[in-house]
């Protein structure tokens, strides 16, 4: 936990550096031990690690950053309850460590503590039945009541109320979030953020000031995937986040769960698709328990049983009825007709991989691109 100002200035300007990225910072990290002596050495050292688009993001980001920085230290300073955790701080969550793109800083409002241990994802639509509402609040009851952290994204729906079924079991609970903790989305949220945070924790990535942008959800996502030790999926309809983070959570080699419902409900669609894909079937949170006993070994996190990379997207490949917006994006102008890699796209749009993965995952939500197998996208509903 960062408890030094200059440290903490350090983490910020670089870990928010417009047009740097993460990998980018974390190259730089690696090679200058840390973000302080990053922030000391020339740009000629930066060029060397980098690249020269990279070392004009540092140079020219600075002075933008002024007014955010001194955002992120009013709300730091301002309750006890907050605090900020960097990449290789002892309370960094070590799940995330194992992931291929953690986040640099985290910031927490609550108990960073409920970061570590026991934890698991119950989400889910946002747009729920009676029933699977139901069904996430009962599962976190039951997960919570036997040690288990129950982590969600704070959202309508799904998420809201596995988070409340944990808060009624008196266990821990955690929301990731796609703004700064400066604020609550929806805000109608609000009371249950708050109680989140009396008994558990409110985490983001993203420093406060920042608002709800479509953009940090899929962002956000990977975090929930990657600090969790699996995720269960509740409802779902066939194109959905949910399944995006399903997604995440397998390539993080995290198991995933999901539960059946009807053949005639949408909103079990998604979860059949996983559950086709390898997802386990539960019907019970025994039926997650019998899976991950508690108390597990720190390493060693195995990929679920047949459930391969990229295929649990949901999506399904030029099905449906086309898209009628005629076409405007840059990526999915460059995806053409056939499978692409994400080298060809870089190359043909000039988008860092960064960027291009950001911007993929916006267009799988939105249904417009699959990821496939091997580590190819490609564009559905041309029209």
């Amino acid at each position: 936990m960062i408890d030094d100002l200059q440290e903490f200035e350090a983490w910020y300007r670089l870990a928010h550096c417009p047009g740097l990225g993460r990998a980018a910072a974390r190259a730089l990290l690696a090679a200058f031990g840390g973000p302080e002596a990053v922030c000391r050495a020339s740009p000629a050292q930066w060029r060397s690690v980098v690249g020269e688009a990279r070392v004009k993001a540092l140079v020219d980001g600075q002075p933008a950053l002024d007014a955010g920085w001194a955002h992120a230290l009013g709300w730091w300073r301002s309750g006890d309850s907050r605090c900020v955790t960097a990449l290789g701080d002892a309370d960094y969550p070590q799940a995330l460590l194992r992931t291929e793109d953690p986040p640099l800083l985290l910031y927490v409002e609550g108990r960073v503590a409920a970061l570590r241990g026991e934890l698991l994802a119950i989400i889910g639509s946002r747009q729920p039945t009676p029933q699977g509402a139901r069904d996430a609040r009962d599962f976190a009851s039951h997960l919570g009541g036997a040690g288990w952290t129950v982590v969600s994204g704070l959202a309508r729906g799904i998420d809201a109320a596995a988070h409340d079924g944990a808060l009624a079991a008196g266990a821990l609970t955690v929301a990731v979030v796609g703004t700064g903790l400066d604020q609550t989305y929806p805000r109608a949220h609000t009371t249950l953020a708050r109680r989140i945070a009396e008994q558990g924790a409110v985490v983001s990535e993203f420093p406060p000031g920042t608002p709800p942008l479509a953009q940090n959800f899929p962002s956000r996502n990977r975090i929930i995937a990657g600090l969790t030790r699996g995720t269960l999926v509740v409802e779902a309809a066939l194109q959905s986040g949910s399944l995006i983070t399903a997604r995440l959570a397998a390539e993080a080699g995290r198991e995933v769960f999901a539960i059946p419902g009807s053949i005639h409900s949408p909103l079990s669609r998604g979860c059949h698709a996983l559950i086709r894909q390898g997802a386990k079937l539960v019907e019970s949170a025994a039926d997650i328990l019998e899976e991950l006993p508690t108390s597990p070994a720190t390493g060693g996190i195995s990929r679920p049983a047949g459930m391969e990379a990229g295929s649990a997207t949901g999506t399904r490949n030029g099905a449906g009825a086309p898209h009628t917006r005629p076409v405007q994006d840059p990526v999915l102008e460059a995806l053409g007709a056939e499978p692409t890699t994400l080298d060809a796209i870089s190359a043909r749009t000039g988008w860092t991989a960064a960027a291009l993965g950001a911007r993929l995952l916006e267009l799988e939500l939105c249904g417009e691109v699959a990821r496939m197998p091997g580590g190819l996208f490609q564009r559905l509903h041309r029209g």
